[in-house]
């Protein structure tokens, strides 16, 4: 019996969790059915539990970075060798391990290398600047020594290639699986005569929340408009970026500063929104654009590559310079009125080999 390793002691929420989950629930019946040993190294077991998985768990490395960094490179090879004979190593967080494995693989999904940080990202969110300086670096940290890399898009794989020089045949586009579900009713239902604009995302300062809040008072002040709303999943009092963009733009009536909210609560706002905004400055994938692509309205998305890939097949599509809050203020004052002449239906592009569509298909490359 082979024994593959799943290493992903930093995947504790959000997105990132998801991956692992799906992960290790697939393993969970293909381990058995293939005759595997699967060992997952987790945070905590009852983030991720299944079936027919053992579990390391250990809190120590997420306390700090250090602590991570020591356990990747210093721990992780001592655990390989006490485990014996490891046939796949396989990390899903980014980071190389030191590890004795036959084969060995990496997820990469944090972006932040191509991240064009900003002194404000250094005042507000520091710890998001120094993961654009540094992610190279951990990156680079063994990364020639895994037989595949996995990203879930065709611009980071292009990307990885080129910083690294590693051969793009290599790595791995997986893309997320999104629900294929279409909602049951597309047209708009909602109680006023506003036009509805939503941005849903964390409240860090890469999300750009300030371009739209900025284009919002823009349109009031300069163009005169306010039969619209825009809803932002920001309060105002998450962190010091929150702050700042309350203190700001909190007194334009028009913004609602609605803070989280759960999926459910979001997937039913997407049924009363007119218009998403996306103008995050760097995302892996960007998944309200795809959950919102499903009913085929109205979507203006940061002009970056992430976005472009995410929105392929997309009915109603524009693109702004997430920097320029002049030129996303005009199209929404467009939208407004009614004109939407310079949306496009977004082109679907083959996607290059090597690819998989499942989790299936990508363990059969990774074990092979």
């Amino acid at each position: 019996m082979k024994t593959i390793v799943i290493s992903a002691v930093n995947l504790v929420e959000a997105g990132t969790l998801e991956i692992l989950k799906d992960c290790l629930r697939f393993l969970s019946e293909y381990s058995v059915k293939n005759n595997y040993k699967v060992i997952a190294i987790v945070h905590k077991k009852e983030l991720a539990e299944f079936p027919n998985i053992e579990y390391i768990e250990t809190q120590w490395p997420k306390k700090r970075w250090t602590n991570r960094l020591w356990y990747e490179y210093v721990s992780m090879d001592r655990i390989s060798k006490e485990l014996g004979d490891v046939y796949l190593w396989f990390s899903l967080h980014d980071t190389s391990p030191n590890v004795q494995a036959e084969r060995r693989a990496v997820y990469c999904h944090n972006s932040f290398s191509f991240y064009k940080w900003k002194l404000h990202d250094l005042v507000f969110a520091p710890k998001i600047a120094l993961f654009a300086i540094f992610t190279k670096f951990i990156y680079q940290t063994n990364i020639r020594k895994n037989n595949f890399l996995v990203v879930q898009q065709e611009w980071f794989r292009e990307g990885l290639s080129k910083m690294f020089g590693i051969n793009p045949r290599k790595i791995i586009v997986s893309r997320p699986k999104i629900s294929d579900a279409v909602p049951e009713n597309k047209s708009i239902s909602k109680s006023d005569n506003l036009y509805h604009f939503l941005f849903a995302g964390s409240p860090n300062s890469h999300k750009n929340f300030e371009v739209i809040c900025q284009a919002a008072k823009i349109l009031v002040e300069e163009y005169k408009i306010n039969n619209f709303k825009v809803s932002i999943t920001v309060k105002g009092t998450e962190n010091k970026y929150a702050q700042w963009l309350k203190r700001n733009w909190g007194n334009i009536d028009n913004i609602d500063f609605m803070g989280f909210i759960p999926k459910t609560k979001l997937i039913e706002l997407y049924s009363t929104t007119d218009c998403l905004i996306y103008s995050s400055k760097v995302e892996s994938w960007g998944l309200p654009i795809s959950e919102f692509s499903k009913y085929e309205r109205p979507m203006l998305l940061a002009d970056l590559p992430y976005a472009h890939e995410t929105a392929e097949g997309s009915l109603k599509t524009a693109y702004i310079n997430p920097d320029k809050p002049a030129e996303l203020a005009k199209l929404m004052a467009d939208l407004i009125k009614g004109d939407e002449t310079f949306l496009s239906k977004q082109a679907v592009k083959e996607l290059a080999e090597p690819k998989a569509e499942n989790w299936e298909e990508l363990f059969n490359m990774l074990l092979k």
